[in-house]
């Protein structure tokens, strides 16, 4: 259902539609083809629940399934875009190789072996990865989980690991798990430390509080959108740490190629000899992926990414009869393969190269992102268009890994912040009428970015005033109609929505569901980025930790304030000794229970001083969503 103070698209964004319309030239129907071979069965209602509450409903993009052109208020290419995204059900991709797809933003595969399941990525939560599972013993008669391989780091391809095994049986040594080199560090870096802001404007990337419909969230460019669950994380048992790197899983051949800082920090594609099928994990998908998403994330190495395609294109290339991803559909026979992973190969090394000769040339990043067009050659397959990433952003991105944020203009090296600086152009610019009067003419002409920016600077001089906030939204709003990128009308569309009816403000988790499985190290740096000097008052110390269910030993100092910790010591000079668990600590972190509580329960015990432990957890900042359209 749409918003009811959404407006319908301008004539300006009307031809800016039709003009996009008229460039795409490559609807043959090959993609619909591919992503509808191999169906073989399809969830029985689409929806599926937590608690009575839908964690996915096929139903609610039903309007791309009818088979109408795209509307006025969607960008022609996204809703094509869409329509592939809404095929789902489970499908058969090789012998004995089937994926879900169509059931969470990621897919799910499950590969048969003499002895069960080997799944590839469980998805983003509990709730989908179990009702995937479901559907293929279902289909294809039951067969047990005995490994699990996560393909990266990235939260949609581990969070519903809960829905295909448990931790009882990983413990039992029932279960393997295989993970790339860093991905617990990068899990947490990404879900921990940046956490609570990450999330935050994942709300802008992925528009999961837009209604759906032509005038609301139609498509993400990924997939069709994001589940509403919970995700949880059982730490790999196995590690591949290096390209090369075979092993035999159940008696299946896999050789691993790894690909870090490629689309995650922490990533590998990998190679079924016996089967001649190719997984490219989420390094090629069926759209411009991103260089630098804009939930923020650490910035991707396109030069790299591109190389690991090459040399994933030289290993098997030649061997491979199927390609699969963890996004999205499969490719089918070796030229097909071979021509998709050259042109994603491509575009990423085409985006790195132009933007570096560009900054050589002394253009700084919004010049750049204004300058570079994709070229003809890239025009004609779906696969490289910016249904998620965009060439305007990851110009940007391939400029910040090089370059950093600073444009080398010292008039952009310490600006004002937004309120000070919106009130001063407000001023500068005649006043909040004036200004509004000034920007209705540019939005009747179409000048839309404009207006935005402009508009910008008078909400964070005057939130409350209902003209600046409206007008702004309904800039937003066109922009996101016009855009080809799901992620950009995701975000345009929530700004318009917020300013509208008001920002989001609700507690932020900081990682709660992974918390019990990080290590000791990574729980201490999830304290110190939420500890707040200013709350404590009981100057240097250094506080013992021993935890039982780990049987280690720790020290947390504090000085200068800051944290620092000694790992696997104990010290005898401390001030206050903690014993506890390692799930306890984790769920006083994350808000499931108080320190009070835990003591009354007899599951955190304090020798010496009470008061410096009490102080410590006092002191740590809880987080809530912060505004991103509105001062704080």
């Amino acid at each position: 259902m749409d918003d009811p103070l959404a407006k319908p698209a301008t004539a300006h964004t009307i031809e800016a539609n039709q003009g996009a319309g008229a460039l795409i030239n490559f609807d043959d129907g090959s993609d619909f083809e591919r992503a509808q071979k191999g169906l073989i069965a399809t969830h029985e209602t689409g929806r599926i629940e937590l608690d009575g509450r839908a964690v996915w409903d096929t139903a609610s993009h039903d309007f791309l399934r009818q088979g109408k052109p795209a509307p006025e208020s969607v960008h022609p290419g996204l809703w094509r875009q869409g329509k592939l995204n809404a095929v789902h059900g489970l499908f058969e991709v090789a012998e004995g190789v089937w994926q879900a797809r169509g059931y969470d933003i990621s897919n799910i595969t499950f590969m048969e072996t003499p002895n069960g399941w080997l799944i590839i990525d469980p998805l983003t939560t509990s709730s989908t990865a179990e009702a995937c599972l479901n559907l293929a013993n279902e289909t294809l008669g039951e067969r047990p989980v005995h490994s699990i391989i996560y393909t990266h780091s990235h939260l949609d391809h581990f969070g519903g690991i809960l829905g295909v095994t448990s931790q009882e049986e990983v413990d039992a040594g029932n279960i393997r798990i295989i993970a790339p080199d860093g991905f617990l560090e990068e899990v947490v870096r990404e879900n921990i430390i940046a956490g609570p802001m990450m999330a935050r404007r994942a709300h802008y990337q992925f528009g999961p509080l837009l209604p759906t419909g032509p005038h609301g969230q139609v498509d993400i460019g990924l997939g069709q959108s994001l589940p509403l669950g919970a995700s949880y994380l059982i730490p790999p048992t196995e590690t591949v740490y290096e390209t090369g790197t075979e092993l035999e899983i159940d008696g299946l051949r896999v050789i691993f190629q790894n690909t870090p800082d490629a689309e995650a920090p922490s990533e590998m594609n990998f190679f079924f000899p016996d089967k001649n099928l190719l997984c490219m994990a989420e390094n090629c998908t069926h759209t411009m992926h991103n260089l630098y998403p804009i939930r923020g994330a650490q910035t991707r190495d396109a030069l790299a990414w591109s190389k690991y395609i090459h040399e994933a294109l030289l290993l098997w290339g030649k061997h491979t009869d199927t390609m699969f991803a963890t996004h999205h559909w499969p490719r089918f026979g070796k030229q097909d393969v071979q021509d998709f992973l050259c042109l994603q190969r491509d575009v990423y090394r085409w985006q790195h190269d132009q933007t570096m000769r560009l900054a050589n040339m002394g253009y700084v990043p919004t010049e750049i992102a204004e300058t570079l067009k994709l070229p003809e050659e890239f025009l004609q397959e779906s696969h490289v268009q910016g249904y998620y990433g965009t060439v305007s952003h990851n110009s940007k991105a391939v400029y910040t890994k090089y370059l950093g944020w600073y444009d080398g203009n010292p008039a952009n090296l310490n600006p004002l912040p937004p309120v000070e600086s919106g009130k001063k152009y407000v001023e500068y610019m005649g006043g909040i009428s004036e200004l509004i009067e000034k920007a209705t003419k540019a939005f009747e002409e179409g000048d839309y970015r404009w207006v935005v920016q402009v508009m910008n600077h008078a909400v964070f001089a005057d939130p409350t005033n209902s003209d600046v906030r409206n007008l702004q939204a309904d800039a937003f709003e066109q922009l996101g109609y016009q855009s080809e990128s799901g992620t950009w009308r995701n975000a345009y569309l929530t700004a318009a929505r917020e300013l509208r009816y008001g920002s989001l403000r609700i507690p932020a988790s900081m990682g709660r569901q992974i918390a019990h499985a990080i290590t000791i190290e990574q729980l201490f740096d999830m304290i110190g980025v939420r500890f707040d000097p200013q709350k404590f008052k009981k100057g240097s110390v250094r506080i013992n930790w021993h935890f039982a269910d780990l049987n280690e030993d720790h020290v947390l100092g504090i000085q200068r304030s800051t944290i620092y910790h000694d790992p696997h010591i104990k010290d005898d000079t401390s001030d206050a000794y903690i014993s506890s668990t390692r799930k306890t600590i984790a769920q006083i972190l994350g808000g499931q229970s108080t320190l009070e509580e835990a003591i009354d329960a007899g599951d955190l015990t304090i020798q010496d001083d009470l008061e410096i432990v009490r102080a410590l957890f006092g002191s740590l900042e809880h987080f809530m969503t912060a505004p991103l359209i509105e001062p704080k």
